[in-house]
């Protein structure tokens, strides 16, 4: 027997326990070593001398705890993070219309943000170079080092299987996105669903940070959802779980693009709402302008909206029963709308979704804005990455 083979042994050992710091850090941010013994499950002699190492090897740094943090007498209290400087994660949200970016180092900081343009009818390829133009300009504009970066997340439109697998599951048309993207940067590309991506930002710095059950609905031209459940993401057999926007109210009703009818996307989505506005006089020309004329109170537009922020409900309620969250997060661009889309969806929720039960299912606007995908891009590397900051 080799010699070798209890020092190979210790060294696995070693690194394991490295590995399960350095994620538990890179999915909750700043902690306590107190609270770093009670994540990992090691010992506390072992802990600190993991972090000893860390530290010496420029992995992780100490930093102050907020001022927030209870202290007692002694040295001020400190926390344990990630180095901010030993990576970077680039979350690119691919929309309809809009390429969005946000950039995030290891330590859960968002440095910065972007938005570009899609053109009108765009293939593949000239979305993935919207993509790529957009990531080369914000870092160039902000001085963002693209050496340091280690992985790129890719927030998609339609179903997305297991992220962990990109090459064998991202929708065939979507394939020179990620292919021109690994090709440029020369690291791994993740991908989601951008809804889902949305859902995982909200949990993981927005609405639902606290909530370990959530429903989250994205409403803008089209309509998506994700679904966070005992604290993950939930993301179903076929990477299909939240697409709320596919659930049929009239089986006769319009042909969708997913190959149904009657899809809540086709009776909500803001083509269908710009339709209805025009068919009762009132000509707005996009999803902007219908926005604005319902912060403005245009009554005919207002009418239009409240009616389908309670078709969103009926689905809504349906969701609530099967899944008992404690919090529905509303986002995209109605949630700017407050209580002309929350009221709605509230009432629909306490008729429908067992009335006689006694619970609270609280129904919030999102925090995170447009940005969500792209920072729940981020978020998903974060999580899911192989947790070895560059040194």
């Amino acid at each position: 027997m080799s010699t070798d083979k209890p020092a190979d042994a210790l060294r696995r050992l070693r690194r394991a326990h490295e590995d399960a710091v350095l994620a538990t850090l890179r999915s909750a941010g700043s902690l306590s070593r107190a609270e770093l013994v009670r994540q990992t499950g090691l010992s506390r002699t072992t802990l600190f001398t993991i972090i000893s190492d860390l530290m010496e090897r420029g992995a992780v740094v100490e930093v102050e705890a907020p001022a927030t943090e209870p202290r007692g007498r002694g040295r001020p209290a400190s926390l344990v993070a990630l180095n901010p400087d030993a990576g970077l994660f680039v979350g690119v949200d691919l929309g309809r219309r809009r390429v969005r970016l946000a950039v995030a180092n290891v330590a859960h900081e968002v440095i910065v943000t972007g938005m570009g343009d899609i053109p009108a009818g765009a293939g593949t390829e000239r979305q993935a170079e919207a993509a790529v133009r957009l990531i080369r300009e914000v870092s160039e504009e902000h001085g963002v080092r693209l050496s340091a970066l280690e992985a790129v997340g890719l927030g998609l439109v339609g179903v997305v299987d297991d992220p962990s697998l990109p090459a064998s599951t991202v929708p065939a048309r979507y394939l020179p996105i990620t292919r021109l993207l690994t090709e440029e940067f020369g690291v791994r590309v993740a991908v989601d669903n951008n809804a889902r991506l949305a859902a995982l930002a909200e949990h993981t710095w927005g609405a639902a940070r606290s909530v370990g059950d959530m429903v989250y609905v994205r409403w803008s031209v089209g309509v998506g959802g994700g679904f966070i459940v005992g604290g993950r993401l939930l993301r179903g057999a076929h990477g299909a779980a939240g697409e709320i926007g596919h659930v049929s109210l009239d089986p006769d009703g319009p042909e969708c693009h997913c190959g149904g009818r009657g899809c809540l996307e086709r009776r909500i989505g803001s083509p269908a709402l710009l339709e209805a506005c025009a068919a009762r006089g009132v000509s707005v020309a996009g999803l902007d302008e219908l926005i604005a004329a319902a912060q403005d109170r245009v009554p005919t537009v207002c009418q239009v909206i409240a009616a389908a922020a309670a078709d969103l409900g009926r689905i809504l309620a349906d969701t609530v029963i099967q899944l008992d969250p404690r919090r529905i997060v509303v986002g995209g661009e109605f949630a700017a709308l407050g209580s002309l889309v929350l009221d709605p969806i509230r009432a629909a929720i306490a008729r429908m979704a067992l009335p006689n039960a006694r619970r609270e299912i609280e129904v919030s606007p999102a925090d995170l804005g447009v940005n969500a995908s792209a920072m729940g891009a981020i978020a998903l590397l974060l999580n899911e990455e192989p947790a070895h900051p560059r040194l």
